[in-house]
């Protein structure tokens, strides 16, 4: 392979490892963001069972599916 061509394919290829590292970056975040949402979730059934008993009602159940 000439040298120009061996120098364009690892250009391509810093290209593309560029591009997974921006993904797996992205990834990494939206994984977080669900993680965060799911534990905002669970607080908010807590505080609002919380809410409940300092009234001294009890709430309708409901199951998660």
């Amino acid at each position: 392979m000439p040298d120009r061509q061996f120098e364009a394919v690892l250009q391509r290829l810093d290209r593309i490892a560029d591009e997974l590292a921006r993904l797996n970056r992205h990834a990494e975040n939206a994984e977080g963001f669900q993680l965060m949402a799911r534990e905002l979730r669970n607080l908010n059934e807590s505080l609002n069972a919380l809410a409940y008993a300092a009234l001294g009602q009890s709430p309708r159940v409901r199951r998660a599916k």
